[in-house]
This record gives structure tokens, sequence and C-alpha cells, in this order.
């Protein structure tokens, strides 16, 4: 009996050890199969080290090529804590030459991390605070390249080409549309480290950033130029709250220049307000259409048959009642008798309602609809409105006598020009 006991404890201890042994054995062939990239890139992450390059911002061109906004070379202050020496020396100095407080580096300077970017007072730094900072020779303080972005026009056609932020990310305009190609990927220089963060001699790989791609606009900068002169003559003259501008080829629909007051210079947008920054007003800003209108209501009548602007006549007194509201002529006593075609010479708010009340409100307003009015453009410009007209449930006599020459309806200065 006693030595079966024994046996039995024995296999007992043995199909424990079994065990245990299979579950080592699986346990290292799912590390070594199935674990493998992810520890190994765990591992990697301990003792490699990369100092970031930035790629250069693609750039952004008019029809000519001439250049509308490009890049600048900038240094900006990265740290590997653990390389530095003498922090406390490291932490005066720099303080000093940045013009910070020693409080505001000693957070950089002691932060427990592999590599610190110092931001935002180490970035974008000058050439003479970059000389500085190389002539210290520290450990573990290192300059590397920026880019940043520069605009040589200034001014000039701001809103349509935006700005970006420190980290050169587009914010608004054609920066922001089409960030996604003008950022390009970063480089980097790689070294190894040892446990303490000391860099290992000889083992640094150059990684080399990939520039973001160009953007070649239907901006032509020699009629741009002339549409901002013309808007500052006018600003100048008669001191307006808001002046806009755009040029289109009505052939094509590209645009050859756009522009308006208030404007920003995209070099120092940190100087303006949001609203100012954001309002590019010939995509934003809605208005009644006024008289221009009128063209669309002429080509639904003749379209649609209900006039024929040579032959057919209307006599304007001077005003014509519709239910409630009488709408008057801009002329005193009206124009008289005309034909349709005078009617849209003389640009008769009387004529156009007859035109408006001849077609019906379902007939006119689904040519506002094929005009796209109350809809976007598409342009590829963020931040475009829509512009407004009524529904057709809510039009009445009134609505539809003052749709037909342009009052109660809103549009965007670029769908008008489209």
């Amino acid at each position: 009996m006693f030595t079966k006991g024994i046996d039995k404890r024995i296999k007992i201890v043995l199909l424990i050890f079994s065990s245990i042994l299979l579950i080592i054995v699986l346990r290292v062939f799912y590390v070594q199969v199935f674990d493998y990239k992810k520890l190994s890139s765990l591992a990697s992450d301990l003792w490699s080290r990369n100092l970031p390059i930035e790629a250069s911002r693609g750039r952004i061109l008019d029809r000519n090529g001439e250049v509308l906004a490009d890049n600048i070379t900038t240094t900006s202050l990265v740290l590997i804590p653990n390389q530095i020496k003498n922090k406390e020396e490291v932490t005066t100095k720099l303080a000093e030459i940045l013009g910070v407080t020693y409080e505001e580096m000693e957070e950089h300077v002691y932060k427990e991390t592999s590599i610190e970017r110092v931001h935002p007072e180490g970035r974008r730094l000058s050439y003479e605070i970059a000389d500085k900072i190389e002539a210290l020779n520290f450990d573990g303080v290192y300059l590397v390249k920026e880019s940043k972005r520069y605009y040589p026009y200034g001014e000039m056609l701001s809103h349509v080409l935006g700005y970006v932020g420190i980290d050169n990310q587009g914010l608004s305009g054609i920066e922001l549309q089409y960030d996604d190609y003008l950022t390009g990927e970063n480089g980097a220089i790689k070294y190894f480290s040892d446990a303490k963060g000391n860099k290992l001699a000889l083992t640094d790989l150059y990684i080399e950033p990939q520039n973001g791609m160009d953007l070649q606009l239907t901006i032509d900068i020699n009629i741009q130029k002339s549409v901002e002169r013309e808007l500052d003559n006018v600003v100048d003259m008669f001191n307006p709250d808001m002046a806009l501008a755009v040029v289109m080829d009505p052939k094509t629909g590209e645009i050859l220049a756009m522009s308006s007051r208030p404007n920003f210079d995209p070099n120092n947008y940190q100087n303006y307000t949001t609203e100012e920054l954001s309002r590019n007003l010939p995509i934003w800003a809605s208005y009644e259409p006024g008289s221009t209108q009128k063209i669309v209501t002429t080509a639904a009548a003749v379209e649609e048959g209900v006039v024929d602007l040579f032959k057919d006549t209307f006599t304007d007194t001077g005003s014509v009642q519709v239910d409630t509201a009488r709408i008057k002529c801009w002329k005193a006593g009206g124009h008289g008798h005309q034909t349709f075609l005078q009617v849209l010479q003389n640009s008769c708010n009387p004529g156009f309602v007859k035109m408006g009340q001849l077609l019906g409100k379902e007939r006119l307003f689904s040519y506002l609809d094929l005009f796209g009015f109350g809809q976007k453009t598409g342009i590829d410009l963020n931040g475009e409105g829509e512009g407004i007209i009524f529904p057709l449930s809510r039009v009445g006599n009134i609505e539809l006598a003052t749709t037909a020459f342009g009052q109660g309806i809103s549009v965007t200065p670029i769908h008008l020009v489209v």
C-alpha cells in the first residue's frame, strides 16, 4: 500500500510538471510565431530613436506656374533628455536664448520621454537664435529642419489660398481643401541608444522626407493683381463694409481671379480674428440678386414660349398692384408702351411681374432650380453657401411677383456668376 501511494504521488507530480512544460512550450511557440512582430517592434522602440525631419508642403501655383504659396526652411529645437548631462545649465541657457522662463524650459529638459519637441517656443526658429543654440554644443540638444509656409504676395488671394497652422496643417481655403495632397511624408534621422538613452556610435540612418504635391490653380496672377488693385480703390473711395470680385471664363467656368475685402495676410494669420480669416465673401455672402435675376426670368419666359420678345407688348404705367402690394417701376410714370425686349432693356419691374404671372410659380421656380438657385456650385473651397429661395408651398402672388425681378430670394456671388 505504501509503495502504491508513492507511485501515485510521483505520477501526479510528473503530470503537473509535464503540463507546465507543455504550457511553456506552447507560449514560446505563440510568442515566436504570432507575437514576434509586435514584441520586436516594442523592443525596437526601447532602443531606437527618430529625430524628425519635416517634409516640405507642396507649392501652390497659378495657371502659368507663378508660385502663390511657397516654403522657407527653418529649424526647430528637439531634446533627448537622457543625453543631457548638465540639465540645470542647459535649462538656463535655452530659457535665456528663447526668451522664456526657467520653469517653462525646465518642463521640457526634465521631461521623462525619449524625445521632446520644444513646442511652441522652440518651433520655427530664426537663424540668429538657431546659431546661438548650435554654438552651445550641448549633448542631447538638437536642431532639426522644418519647413515654414510662405506667401510671397501677402494679402493677395488670401481667402482663396487660406493659411496653415504651426504644424503646417491646412486650416482654410485651398490649403485645407487639398491638405491631403499638399502634405508630404516626414522623414527622420534614426539612431540607436542604450538603456540610458545614450547614443550608440555609427548607428545613424537617414530616412528622406517625401515632399507634398504641387497644386496648380486656374487663377491668373495678372488678372488677380488687377482685381486686387480695383478693390483697394473701391475701399479707399467708398469705405464699404465689404467688397468682392470674381472673374470667370464663361466658356469653361474656370475662376481666373477672386478676392474680397476685408482680407488678411496668411503669413501672419495670428494677428486676425476668426471672422476675418473665415469670411470668403465670394462663396459665402448671401444677398438679393435684384435686376441681375431678370435674365433668368426672361430665359424661362422665352424657353416656355409665354412671350415673344419682339412682338408681344406691355404698357408700364409706373406701378402694378399685386394683392395688397403695389410694386413700382424705378422710373417715375413708367416706361409706357413697350415690347418685352424693351422691358428687359429698361429693367422694368412691372413688366417682369407680368412675365412671372404668365409663367406661373411652378414653371418659374422649376427654372430657378435648373439654374442652381438654392444650391452650392461645388467650387473646391470650403464654406460655400447655398442662398435662399422660397419653398413652392409658400409662394403666393406677391412672392411670385418679387421673385420675377430678383427680390425675396438670395444667392452667393459665385452662384450668380455661374
